[in-house]
């Protein structure tokens, strides 16, 4: 038997770098409620008491920038200056220009906004069809915020960080080996309180008692203490989570950021459909794993290349899927924005807890609309 163990995290919206990450996509959307064909790259940088946001953007409306960023900031929790950082009293700064003429030159024209590799991938670990240690990472993080929104624990803050060890044998989930959950907290609160609280809050109503068992390691607020959190202690970027944004680290990644950029930057664009066409090719029964690679040229509308890898465990061969995966799907920038109906200010939802496996959130990349497409295409080979 081959015993494996895999570890992925998550972080809660008040994680400074999601922080970052909800305001670039927040500014997205206000942008794209008002002009659809804008153009959007938007990177924010957040430290104690100071947002920045800078960028590119071509658009033909007016957003007011620092307005977007303190409505943000109220909505993830931090409106009392005594916790060291506050939407009424931070200081915003903007430094907005517009998109290069060069780059726009080849996406006028229906061509990537840049070169670059994305990653997709489905799985069958999980009814959403991603990997168990990322959506339990993800649950946790969530469950969190929710117990802090929902008041019921009047200490918790904002910030927060969870890790999920998920034990595999044979490639199939045994046990759950480790639980790490960090909570931002109020000063004084005892820790024996947090963790009593935690178990039973948090990780109790979230990961099923079949997968726990006597030699689990559960950690909670490992350190000790967790008061001095968020922006006062620690900056966050936008696109510095990207591997919880995806898959958890289970495959590869291209490094190109998601929140902030408008679709036709394939960094995200490309790899929403590469999970959208690896999860249609799972849920018809191609493979029980599989993994796309997406890559394009600066300009160029078709991929350079795609690489499909099933791990072994599909019914054909993988260049047989990538004929298919050819066949069905327009790979275009200008057919994913088309497909996924992606000009739409639906961004900053998708800021915090991962991009992918949200099914009930009417995110287009994971709907199955496509379905009886792809396995007639596979029945007619």
């Amino acid at each position: 038997m081959k015993r494996l163990f895999f570890t992925s995290e998550s972080v809660t919206e008040g994680h400074p770098d999601k922080m970052a990450d909800q305001i670039s996509d927040a500014v997205l959307d206000a942008i794209y409620e008002k002009d659809p064909n804008g153009r959007v790259a938007c990177e924010t940088l957040i430290t104690t008491g100071f947002v920045c946001v800078a960028g590119e953007v071509t658009t033909s409306c007016y957003i007011e920038i620092p307005q977007i960023v303190r409505e943000m900031i109220r909505i993830i929790g931090y409106e009392e200056p005594q916790n060291g950082f506050a939407h009424e009293t931070c200081g915003v700064v903007t430094s907005i220009q517009a998109q290069s003429p060069d780059i726009a030159l080849g996406v006028d024209q229906g061509g990537a906004g840049d070169q670059g590799m994305m990653f997709g991938y489905a799985t069958r670990e999980t009814p959403e069809l991603m990997p168990l240690p990322i959506m339990l990472a993800h649950r946790l993080a969530r469950r969190v915020a929710e117990v802090r929104k929902q008041h019921l624990l009047s200490y918790l803050r904002p910030d927060g960080k969870t890790q999920v060890t998920v034990e595999y044998h044979d490639g199939r989930i045994a046990r759950i080996d480790a639980l790490v959950v960090s909570v931002h907290h109020k000063a004084g609160v005892p820790l024996s309180r947090i963790r009593a609280d935690m178990k039973r809050l948090v990780i109790a109503p979230i990961v099923p008692k079949e997968w726990l068992d006597k030699r689990t390691n559960i950690f909670i607020n490992p350190t000790g203490r967790f008061e001095v959190g968020g922006p006062m202690a620690d900056t966050g970027l936008t696109g510095r989570k990207i591997v919880m944004d995806t898959y958890g680290g289970v495959i590869g990644h291209g490094g190109g950021a998601f929140s902030g950029k408008d679709p036709t930057k394939v960094d995200r664009s490309a790899a929403y459909m590469a999970r959208y066409v690896a999860k249609h090719l799972v849920a018809a029964g191609v493979a029980d794993r599989c993994e796309i690679q997406l890559a394009y040229a600066i300009g160029i509308a078709e991929p350079v290349s795609v690489m499909v890898n099933t791990h072994g465990t599909g019914k054909v061969s993988d260049e047989h899927i990538v004929k298919v995966i050819r066949q069905v799907f327009d790979l275009t920038p200008s057919g994913i924005i088309q497909t996924l109906k992606l000009r739409r200010p639906i961004y900053r939802k998708t800021a915090a807890y991962g991009h992918f496996g949200r099914e009930q959130e009417g995110f287009p990349w994971e709907a199955l609309d496509r379905l009886d497409q792809v396995k007639r295409a596979f029945k007619h080979h």
